[in-house]
C-alpha cells in the first residue's frame, strides 16, 4: 500500500493466486468489460465446499459456474462452482482488481439499481475532492435521494462538480445534495461510519 492510496475509497487487491480464478460479472452473471463495475466471483482449487451447517447460505453463495457448460452436480470437480463474494470490483487494463465496496451498498431508486461505490469513485476523480461518501436518504414516505458527503482539498463549487458528474454518470446517479465535511466520521476500526454522517 502506497501513501497516495490511503485517502482513496477504492483499493487495489491485485491478481488471484495461481490456483484460483476470478471473474467480474454483472447482475445476469455475465462478464463485464475491462473498467466496468461488477461483482467478484471466485473459483478454483482453493474454493471451499460451502458454509458449515448452513445449506441455504451455501446455495446462495456457492453457485454453478455460469461461464461453464457443466451442470450443478456435487460429484463434479469443485472448479465448476463459483463463490459470490458480494464485493464490487473493477478489472483494470493491466489485469489487477480494484475493490470499490460491497454489493450491499447497492441501492434502488426510481427503478434504477445504483452502485454507491461507483459514484464515490467518480466523485474522487474531481480535482479538489479528497474523500467522498454517497448514501441514499429517505425523505417523507418514499422519496429516496442520493446525498454526497465530500472532504475537499480546495474550494467547493457545486455547479462545477455537478457538471463534472453529469459528464460521467447518468442523471439518476448524480447526488441531489452535497454536504462538505472537514473529515469523514470513522468507526473504531478505521472504516467510514455511515450512521454518523450528518
Amino acid at each position: 500500500l502506497r501513501e497516495e492510496h490511503l485517502d482513496q475509497s477504492s483499493s487495489l487487491i491485485g491478481r488471484p493466486i495461481p490456483t484460483l480464478t476470478t471473474h467480474v460479472l454483472d447482475e445476469q452473471q455475465q462478464p463485464v468489460a475491462v473498467g466496468e463495475t461488477g461483482e467478484l466471483y471466485v473459483g478454483g482449487e482453493g474454493l471451499a465446499r460451502g458454509y458449515l451447517n448452513q445449506p441455504e447460505l451455501t446455495a446462495q453463495r456457492f453457485i454453478p459456474n455460469p461461464l461453464s457448460d457443466q451442470t450443478d452436480d456435487p460429484t463434479q470437480p469443485i472448479s465448476h462452482r463459483l463463490y459470490r463474494s458480494g464485493d464490487l470490483v473493477r478489472l483494470l487494463p493491466k489485469g489487477e482488481l480494484e475493490y470499490l465496496g460491497r454489493i450491499d451498498a447497492q441501492v434502488k431508486i426510481r427503478g434504477f439499481r445504483i452502485e454507491l461505490g461507483e459514484i464515490e469513485q467518480t466523485l474522487q476523480q474531481y480535482p479538489g475532492v479528497k474523500q467522498a461518501v454517497v448514501v441514499a436518504k429517505t425523505y417523507g414516505d418514499a422519496d429516496v435521494r442520493l446525498v454526497g458527503y465530500v472532504v475537499m482539498d480546495g474550494p467547493f463549487e457545486k455547479s462545477a462538480l455537478i457538471h463534472f458528474l453529469n459528464s460521467r454518470l447518468p442523471d439518476y446517479m448524480v447526488p441531489a445534495a452535497f454536504i462538505v465535511l472537514t473529515a469523514l466520521p470513522l468507526t473504531p476500526n478505521g472504516k467510514v461510519d455511515r450512521k454518523a454522517l450528518p
